[in-house]
């Protein structure tokens, strides 16, 4: 994993990217030997997971901290949840042996979410393939209701 601070995609927002490998399966092949739009917003996952670490109250963890801390400074029970995702298929995604690579940085915080960006490159010839937004919300896991960020939060997830 590597961090970086530009990209043409950041403009708009913070700047810091974290870049991370992500395996292709077999399975996420469709019969044109393309990667299937429904295994691209898994790749998304695998790759946000990667960068801000196994979600809250999920999963055993264990390995280490994340690049990005998505829930410093966060109360207890807080969790995150995906309210959209938008994904641009800029070039073809053809299945290949060879790991994406994929950059993910955050491009927005608001008072209660925060905007994911993506961009997925061919691991073979460095095409780029994909540019996706993920809208992560905070929610408190008792009430369901929506959990405002504090500026220091804010301005931790802005880098």
């Amino acid at each position: 994993m590597t961090e970086t601070t530009t990209s043409s995609a950041a403009r708009d927002g913070a700047g810091r990217w974290v870049e991370v490998s992500v395996p292709l399966r077999w399975a996420d092949m469709d019969a044109y030997g393309h990667i299937n739009n429904i295994a691209v917003v898994q790749l998304l996952e695998e790759a946000r997971v990667a960068v801000f670490g196994v979600p809250a109250n999920t999963g055993a963890g264990g390995g280490g901290a994340p690049p990005v801390d998505l829930l410093e400074g966060v109360p207890e029970g807080v969790r995150t949840f995906v309210s959209e995702h938008t994904v641009k298929y800029r070039a073809q995604m053809p299945y290949r042996p060879v790991p994406l690579r994929v950059r993910v940085g955050v491009a927005a915080v608001k008072a209660v979410s925060v905007e994911v960006a993506y961009e997925l490159y061919d691991g073979v010839d460095g095409t780029l393939c994909v540019t996706a937004r993920s809208v992560m919300v905070f929610v408190d896991g008792a009430s369901g209701r929506p959990v405002r960020l504090t500026a220091e939060q804010r301005a931790a997830l802005a880098g």
